[in-house]
Parts: C-alpha cells; sequence; structure tokens
C-alpha cells in the first residue's frame, strides 16, 4: 500500500511514525502546509501531487473540518483510491454523499478512529452487526466533556475552572464550542447510528444540548442525591423507529458511566444476542488515534469497505419520555411540567425528549440533564 497522508498534525504525525517500520504499507507523500521534512516520503503543499500520482492507491485524511477535507476526499474517491480517516464531522455530514460514492467508485472507505479515537468502536460495531440486531448504541464519546465534569464532580471546581484545565492540559481547544455544545458527540452518534441500523438519519432530527450551561450549585444538588452528571448519546432502533439525540444525563453512583475518569470513552451496545457490550478507553491522543487509523489501512489491505451497507434516509422519531433536571430558566410550560423542586432548580414529570428539547432551544440559558432510563 502506497499511501498519500493529507496533513500532518497531532494524527497525521503519528500515523507516519506507526507506519514506518511496516512491510506492507508505506507513506509516499504527505501534504501539509508547514515546511517539514522527511526522510522516506516526499512533502508537498498541493493536493495534486497526491491525486494525480498513479501509484498511491490510499488516501489518509487526517487534517479535520469540512473544507477543503470534503473536496479533498471526494475527488479521491472519484480517482479510485482507497480512503481512511478520522474525520467524524466530514463522515456524518456528507454520509449520503460520500458512502454511495465509494461503493460506485469500487474503493474501500474507513473511518474508525472517527468514533472513539484509540477505542476501535466502530470495528467492533461492524462485528457485532454480522451476527445479530444491534438495538441501541451510545454511551460517553466526548473526552473533553467527560473531563470537565469529573473535574466538577470529584474535585468541586465550577465549570470555567474545570474548562481551563482542561485547555491546559490539552484535552480541550482554544475554541471549545464543539465540544462542549455537544457537537462532537452528535456528529459521533449520529455515525454510530447509521452503521448500526443501516440507515442514514436526518441529522435535521436529532437534538443535541451540551454542558457549557452546568454550575456548580447544579453538580451539588446531583451529589446530594447520589448522582453523576455526564454528557450520553443515544441512537436506539425498536419496531422500525429510530430516536436519536445527545445530552446530559444523570446516572446513579455505581453505574458504569458514573465511574468513567477524567478524558476517557466508555460507548455502548445492545444487541439481540449479546446483550450490553461496552468498549472504554482513550478516546483521542496521537497514538490510540493514529493506531486506528493504521488498522483501518490492515483492513484495507484485507478488501474490507465501509461498515455496513448504505440505508435509506431515516428521521428520528424522539417521542421516549423521561424527567429532566433543569436550571437556568422557567417559564409557564416548565412551570406546569414540574413535579418537584431541588433548591432552584425544576424536575419535570415525564416530558418527551423532542419537548424538552424543543423548549431549551428557546431557553438558551438553561441547563438540561435527563435522569437515566
Amino acid at each position: 500500500m502506497r499511501i498519500g497522508l493529507l496533513g500532518f498534525g497531532v494524527v497525521g504525525r503519528g500515523v507516519y511514525d506507526l507506519t514506518a517500520s511496516r512491510e506492507d504499507m508505506t507513506v509516499a507523500k504527505v501534504v501539509c502546509l508547514e515546511d517539514v521534512s522527511l526522510p522516506d516520503a516526499e512533502v508537498t503543499k498541493n493536493f495534486q501531487d497526491v491525486l494525480k500520482d498513479d501509484s498511491i492507491d490510499t488516501v489518509i485524511e487526517a487534517m479535520g473540518g469540512l473544507h477543503p477535507a470534503y473536496e479533498f476526499v471526494k475527488a479521491s474517491i472519484e480517482a479510485g483510491k482507497n480512503i481512511v480517516t478520522s474525520n467524524k464531522a466530514l463522515v456524518a455530514t456528507f454520509y449520503d454523499e460520500l458512502i454511495p460514492l465509494a461503493k460506485e467508485k469500487g474503493v474501500c472507505f474507513r473511518c474508525t478512529a472517527a468514533v472513539g479515537g484509540g477505542i476501535g468502536w466502530l470495528s467492533e460495531l461492524e462485528r457485532a452487526r454480522r451476527m445479530q440486531t444491534i438495538e441501541k448504541v451510545g454511551g460517553i464519546m466526548n473526552g473533553t466533556c467527560n473531563y470537565i465534569l469529573d473535574s466538577m464532580t470529584r474535585l468541586g471546581l465550577g465549570y470555567d475552572e474545570a474548562l481551563k484545565q482542561a485547555q491546559a492540559l490539552g484535552y480541550a481547544e482554544a475554541n471549545p464550542t464543539t465540544d462542549v455544545e455537544g457537537i462532537d458527540t452528535w456528529h459521533k452518534v449520529i455515525l454510530s447510528s447509521n452503521v448500526a441500523f443501516g440507515i442514514s438519519l436526518d441529522t435535521n432530527t436529532v437534538p443535541v444540548a451540551g454542558i457549557s450551561k452546568i454550575t456548580a450549585a447544579d453538580v451539588e444538588n446531583f451529589t446530594a442525591h447520589g448522582l453523576v452528571c455526564k454528557l450520553i448519546s443515544t441512537g436506539k432502533c425498536a419496531e422500525g423507529k429510530v430516536s436519536a439525540y445527545v445530552q446530559p444525563t444523570l446516572v446513579k453512583l455505581g453505574e458504569p458511566e458514573s465511574a468513567v475518569p477524567a478524558n476517557f470513552n466508555l460507548i455502548t451496545l445492545v444487541g439481540s444476542a449479546s446483550g450490553r457490550m461496552s468498549f472504554y478507553g482513550q478516546g483521542a491522543g496521537r497514538y490510540p488515534t493514529a493506531y486506528n487509523v493504521v488498522q483501518d489501512c490492515a483492513d484495507v489491505l484485507a478488501g474490507r469497505g465501509f461498515y455496513s451497507p448504505y440505508g435509506a434516509k431515516v428521521a428520528a422519531e424522539n417521542t421516549d419520555s423521561m424527567r429532566y433536571y433543569v436550571s437556568g430558566a422557567t417559564d409557564a410550560w416548565l412551570e406546569e411540567n414540574a413535579a418537584e423542586r431541588w433548591n432552584n432548580a425544576i424536575i419535570t414529570k415525564p416530558v418527551t425528549v423532542e419537548a424538552m428539547h424543543a423548549w431549551r432551544k428557546e431557553n438558551a440559558d438553561a441547563f438540561i440533564a435527563a435522569f437515566a432510563e
């Protein structure tokens, strides 16, 4: 395998290091805007140098972002090159275009590191769905949010202090919006649901709530009631109906999710034969992520394409009812659905996920957290 590597940042450098000693794959060219000198690979600033090189059969996209990553990946597929990427936003956003195009052109498309970093979640999901019906996927998929929530719970930090600590350790970006507002997790649960259920989720029907409005007072309320807050994603398929959403969730002490520390992930599937299976590990980092990128390259060598057949477009129906903890805002609808109060917070009667997220959309200063099912 001769590889064209797009990007030479954290993941790209890790891929280069891990392939250096292998005999079955070689990084032939690297597209990088910085001046980098490598002993055994040509470095270029021009993507066309990779695209027009017929000796390169596989392109690894490690740039991140949507553009020009999308244009480069699409052009590579059309040129008959296999694709390996860790870019969950790219795959979730352009799923309906890239996955059918890869099949049409007869190339492999793998993106295991896009969900769970070093865990290998999508590969495990691929194996699981061969033998059984997948009923549910989800869990803790973002290490930044988990680090912040864990630090607020264990160390008593405020949100701003926990975020600054995460940034200092490299767990959070200077602009953490994608992580703390749940968008990163949103992309991951959409991609996981597509693979698990053999569908293409309508992304406009998958609601998301993040953690940026949580306060130390909220965490004190949770601790007093033996609960821990985690940002949890959910994708379910039952009787032909799919539901999918991302939201802070209150889990009881002793539940597996409650004990996940620091920046770790815990991702779970529920299968018709296996029951619950959970996968725990680092959700990011140079070598954990690069490890699964290189694993994907080995799968491409074995002729393994995408994880599941491309499925029909499906809208999520989020009619599940659950109780919610709400702080930071109130109105007549919330008061009508209040069941009790924890200091200044409201605990609702069971309301649908759809209704709660619609309310929050109109009350941007509110923090909401569902009680785990």
